[in-house]
């Protein structure tokens, strides 16, 4: 069976990166550009590299407190090997850390695809009971200020056509119909904005995972550096719940 790719190519004398030279891209061009250039083929404009720079400075990292974050220094604090303790962190994201990107770039693309209205839309998941993905956030209950950052940058760039307009209006008719402020957080401010850019909707948790995978580095160097090896629960952190006493019958 022949493995297929547009990506890349490595030969005895060259590696090529979308067909460009990569000792091109190392002398002439900059981290982003290439990033850019890899995930879609086509290097970017003044304002795409801007506004992948920010998407990517605004997920970098959001304190210890998330599941990723303690599992990588966790990991990296009973002994495991540096890339065992990154790639624990990674394996951290899911539906409710960082999974939402994907889902509200799916809900958007369709909703515009679809033709669908915030209004049907909203009216759409509270008649199911399902939370609207990319929407909520357990800190910010009235404004996620990383989304209110990317926000005003994807307006004076351009970046506020077709999906931007749809998410934010997704949350002023979630107010409208439920009475509540559900805040557009990260998640969903990143995945219009990348659909924005023209990315496809697939890749929108691979965006989250570039950005926090450096944050995680940065923990697990942290922990490896400065911290005592074998971090442990106190016994306060920890309520037994089961039974006491028991006696055992032979």
């Amino acid at each position: 069976m022949q493995w297929k790719t547009h990506l890349s190519e490595s030969t005895s004398k060259e590696i090529f990166l979308r067909g460009y030279s990569l000792s091109d891209l190392i002398e002439k061009f900059n981290f982003l550009q290439s990033i850019f250039l890899f995930l879609k083929g086509e290097f970017p404009s003044i304002k795409e590299e801007e506004m992948l720079n920010a998407l990517f400075v605004a997920a970098l990292d959001h304190g210890m407190a998330p599941p990723s974050t303690q599992a990588a220094r966790l990991i990296a604090s009973g002994g495991s090997s540096f890339n065992v303790a990154v790639a624990g962190g990674i394996l951290a994201f899911g539906e409710y850390h960082g999974g939402a990107i994907e889902g509200c770039a799916k809900l958007l693309f369709s909703g515009v695809k679809e033709n669908k209205t915030a209004q049907e839309i909203v009216k759409h998941y509270i008649a199911d009971k399902k939370n609207i993905p990319g929407f909520g956030h357990k800190l910010y209950k009235d404004e996620d200020p990383r989304s209110r950052a990317l926000i005003k940058k994807a307006k004076k760039l351009g970046f506020h056509k077709t999906f931007l307009p749809l998410a934010l209006e997704i949350g002023d008719e979630f107010l409208t119909q439920k009475g509540k402020v559900l805040p557009i957080n990260i998640d969903g401010t990143m995945a219009a904005i990348i659909l924005e850019m023209g990315f496809p909707w697939q890749l929108a948790k691979g965006f989250f995972i570039i950005a926090r995978t450096v944050g995680l580095v940065a923990h697990v160097g942290e922990e490896i550096i400065n911290e005592h090896p074998f971090r442990r629960l106190s016994d306060e952190e920890i309520e037994y719940l089961g039974e006491k006493g028991k006696i055992l019958k032979v």
